[in-house]
């Protein structure tokens, strides 16, 4: 059985972000071999280095970024890659220190233990010293470095031809360098999830979905910690051939420590289509409650979240792409605290050369917009870049 190129597809390619990434989804070369190196080097231009709201502070950011990574099949049945990605960032505009060095290391395990029955596991730990997206509300040009271990877990299975069942386990825990905003923001988060589903039709397949998550906050805790509960029902639809589309709808029932508890709906829609080899366009909404950056004057986020990308090959050696979220919100005030209203909009877009097969030639720009109630939450920040990579 082509056990690998499954996951692939779906797993890894979709969850391992690099440290250093721009918002649009760059593509990368397929060497066609287990173990790849690659040496990346560019320079940039970044507005707000510390997503300030007033103030910011603007630098040339020259980087320089070598990888290693690994994929291959151990047995017919048994998949595993592992990779590991410094990014040395040196800045000629930066109070404190002027290079940053970020780490990224990944690995995943995958096996198939019959063609209905299968285990995914990825782990991502990241150090992130010159982190892409910045959060609002923190103090002014605060430093937002952070560390963050994520460990994902899938196993699925199909009872019958026309009924599935598959489980759903993830672990979060997010620890920030700055010693103020990790008494604000250090936490674990906790997902575990259950969903069963049933082919009405070859193309469709109704789903029924519960889900539970903890969140723990190292400090303070008592009036941070949360819990919530979700039901949802929803469908997978292969509309045609290079169309997809899945979404679900329920409800979450969430309890939150030294806080009024909440009812609210959950809603999540994603559609894919195809059109052409390596080529793509992608998009979808949701709308569920998330952790906020100030953890002292609110207890979460209200969002409604839109979100879209493009890949387009323009010649066979010109890929164009493309990404766009922008996020309505509303932060949830605590008690002596009134809510405030939040948009945001994070884009970027990025085209690719690919003179050989080894070398990789990209020009990017990224943009990030936040407009809020609370004008110590607003931010503009504009990134612009040029970096070539080699593959051996």
């Amino acid at each position: 059985m082509i056990f690998p190129r499954v996951f692939l597809a779906g797993g890894l390619l979709a969850a391992a972000l690099p440290v250093r990434a721009v918002y649009a989804p760059v593509p990368e070369q397929d060497q066609g071999k287990s173990l790849v190196v690659t040496v990346k080097a560019g320079v940039s231009y970044d507005t707000n280095l510390f997503g300030a709201a007033t103030r910011a502070i603007d630098s040339s950011v020259f980087q320089l970024s070598p990888k290693i990574a690994y994929n291959a099949s151990l047995t017919s049945q048994t998949f595993a890659s592992a990779s590991y990605q410094p990014t040395i960032d040196h800045f000629d505009n930066r109070p404190g220190d002027k290079t940053l060095d970020s780490h990224e290391a990944t690995a995943r395990f995958a096996h198939a233990f019959s063609a209905t029955t299968t285990l995914d596991v990825l782990e991502i730990y990241q150090v992130a010293r010159n982190p892409e997206s910045l959060l609002s509300g923190l103090p002014l040009n605060s430093d937002q470095s952070n560390n963050r271990n994520e460990v994902d877990a899938n196993f699925s299975t199909a009872p019958t031809a026309k009924t599935s069942v598959t489980l759903k386990a993830r672990a979060v825990n997010y620890d920030y360098r700055n010693a103020v905003i990790g008494r604000s923001l250090d936490r674990f988060e906790n997902l575990l999830g259950f969903s069963g589903g049933y082919a009405v039709l070859p193309e469709v397949k109704a789903i029924a979905e519960f889900r539970h998550q903890d969140v723990f906050y190292r400090k303070l805790g008592e009036a941070k910690n949360k819990r919530s509960d979700y039901l949802m029902a929803g469908a997978d639809y292969d509309v045609a051939k290079k169309l997809t589309v899945s979404g679900r709808a329920g409800a979450e029932w969430r309890h939150r420590s030294s806080e009024r508890s909440s009812t609210a709906p959950y809603a999540e829609l994603v559609a894919k289509y195809s059109y052409a080899e390596d080529s793509f366009l992608s998009g979808g909404y949701m709308y569920t409650l998330e952790e906020t950056s100030d953890t002292a004057r609110f207890t979460d986020t209200k969002v409604n979240r839109f979100f879209a990308s493009v890949q387009h090959h323009v010649t066979a050696l010109i890929v164009a792409s493309g990404s766009l979220t922008y996020e309505s919100s509303v932060l949830q005030g605590r008690r002596t605290q009134a809510n405030i209203d939040e948009d945001i909009t994070r884009g970027g877009v990025a085209v690719t050369y690919y003179p050989t097969k080894n070398w990789a030639i990209a020009a990017t720009y990224d943009a990030d917009h936040v407009s809020s109630g609370d004008r110590n939450r607003e931010m503009v920040r504009h990134r612009t870049g040029l970096s070539a990579s080699y593959a051996f």
